[in-house]
């Protein structure tokens, strides 16, 4: 039997995930390495993490599937998106790579803005300069690491950097390439005038791939390390939203996937690229050849519950939350949490934003807490979802996925704040799952991406809205729609004492 191989850089760990040609995971590994915050608002990592924990990952992934390297017929990558690697002519790590979470930008946006224009900005890329994105990181360093940026002549996504590990070549895919604001999004290529207006060198940049497209096969150096058979082909993958769409099977237009990650997502394919007049959603180029998508990101999801949990909940695990919180009425008795524990993105581009609770009482425990932080990310992915109605047009299915989705009452939830029926598919793997029938198609295991997500991938469980429900959250959805205009001065002053 033929297997595939997907390979996911999260920011926490990574993981090697082996599917068969029929679409069963056989085998899961992952391995996980740490995350740096030097200064407040910053966040990196040490891309050498990266390749060791691939290494491991799949090792422990042949083992445990007692499979031999020359059955892998292909490998997928993917992983998280936007963050700056930077190599040297040798090939060689410059410095520890900027993360997507990492807001010490905000300074280049303006700057890119004012130097592009902000229309220009939105026909050259379809977005918005924001923090986490590539470009104004690449001129960060350029500013504030003169010795670092004289010696740069590669720069790399992070799965790309495990792409060089593993092949030798340089190159990208188009759904991460997006992520940089730097490609033409309806072009599908690098914009020229963005490389002229930032005074970006073209060659610094790899070429870019549709998803199932073999860019490079694994080379005798990168199967000593890892145990996979030389000779592998490894095709382009996607950014870890791209792929975790194609892992849920959302590449058709209407069919949304809400991803409920350390980040959330609201993701909506389109059959042409499609912007936001305002720039308010991301419109980057889906995984799927020939297609794009919208998006909306808060950055804080189950990164919020997660954050709760450590912070505030008594050491409770994540069912004993979960209880706690079902227990709680709707509402949590006038209790909002607001999740900007780490900036926002969606619909409020703003690195200041902060996290707040509002409106507590006496009378509130850690029941009402959590479940106000389970009600505040669904009113933030309701901001996304209220964009996407305005301009991609119907929405027919919302399939949700990440490991807030395992939880019933967070899924109800979900379904009365955004007034949609979810539903959850037989994938748990997630981008990982994505990138592995990616490779498939590459190497010719299915036909092309709609066949391979129609073969392997089927709808599990429906959680439908309650008509009582969705009036009474939309009451309150009202209150937290209004909160950020009403806070902002207050997190843009505080900021200031964050930063010393």
């Amino acid at each position: 039997m033929a297997y595939v191989l997907g390979i996911d850089v999260s920011t926490t760990g990574a993981k090697a995930l082996l599917v068969d040609e029929k679409g069963a995971v056989v085998a899961d590994a992952t391995t996980e390495y740490p995350l740096s915050t030097p200064r407040p608002l910053w966040s990196e990592q040490d891309p050498a993490d990266w390749w060791s924990g691939v290494q491991a990952s799949i090792k422990r992934a042949l083992a445990e599937a007692k499979v031999s390297a020359a059955e892998i017929v292909g490998v997928g990558l993917t992983g998280q998106m936007h963050g700056l690697v930077l190599l040297d002519k040798a090939g060689q790590v410059l410095r520890p790579a900027i993360l997507w979470n990492d807001q010490r930008t905000g300074a280049q946006c303006d700057w890119i803005t004012h130097q592009v224009g902000a229309q220009q900005l939105l026909a050259w890329t379809g977005n918005r300069a924001l923090t986490g994105f590539t470009a104004p990181k690449i001129v960060w360093v350029r500013e504030n690491e003169p010795q670092i940026y004289a010696r740069v002549a590669q720069i790399l996504l992070p799965k790309d950097f495990i792409r060089f590990k593993l092949t030798g070549r340089y190159a990208t895919d188009m759904a991460g390439a997006a992520g940089t604001l730097l490609l033409d999004v309806k072009a599908r290529t690098w914009s020229q005038g963005m490389l002229r207006a930032l005074d970006i060198p073209a060659d610094w940049l790899p070429p870019t791939h549709e998803g199932p497209q073999v860019t490079g096969t694994i080379s005798a150096e990168a199967a000593a390390a890892t145990g996979l058979r030389a000779g592998t082909p490894v095709v382009g993958g996607g950014g870890d939203q791209a792929a975790q769409a194609v892992g849920v099977g959302a590449v058709q237009p209407g069919v949304m996937a809400l991803t409920l990650g350390t980040s959330g997502v609201i993701f909506a394919p389109t059959a042409e690229p499609v912007i936001e007049p305002q720039g308010r959603l991301h419109a980057f180029c889906h995984a799927a050849p020939g297609r794009w998508h919208l998006m909306g990101v808060m950055l804080s999801a189950g990164g919020a519950l997660h954050w709760y949990r450590d912070a505030l909940a008594a050491g409770q695990s994540y069912a004993e939350m979960d209880k706690s919180a079902a227990g709680a009425p709707l509402g949590a008795e006038g209790l909002v949490f607001l999740p900007y524990l780490t900036g926002e993105r969606t619909p409020y581009p703003d690195p200041n934003a902060r996290g707040a609770f509002v409106g507590l009482t006496v009378r509130h425990g850690l029941a009402h807490m959590t479940r106000a932080v389970l009600e505040g990310v669904a009113f933030g992915l309701r901001d996304s979802l209220e964009l996407l109605r305005e301009v991609s047009g119907q929405i027919t299915q919302v399939r949700a996925s990440g490991g807030g989705a395992r939880s019933a009452l967070w899924r109800q939830i979900l379904a009365d704040v955004l007034d949609c029926e979810l539903v959850t598919v037989n994938v748990t793997e997630g981008a990982a799952y994505g990138a592995a029938l990616l490779a498939g198609v590459g190497v010719g295991v299915w036909p092309d991406v709609d066949t391979a997500c129609q073969r392997v991938v089927r709808i599990t469980a429906h959680t439908a809205p309650d008509a009582a429900r969705v009036g009474r959250y939309e009451e309150m959805y009202r209150v937290y729609h209004g909160l950020y205009g009403a806070l902002k001065p207050s997190f843009d002053a505080l900021t200031g004492f964050a930063v010393g």
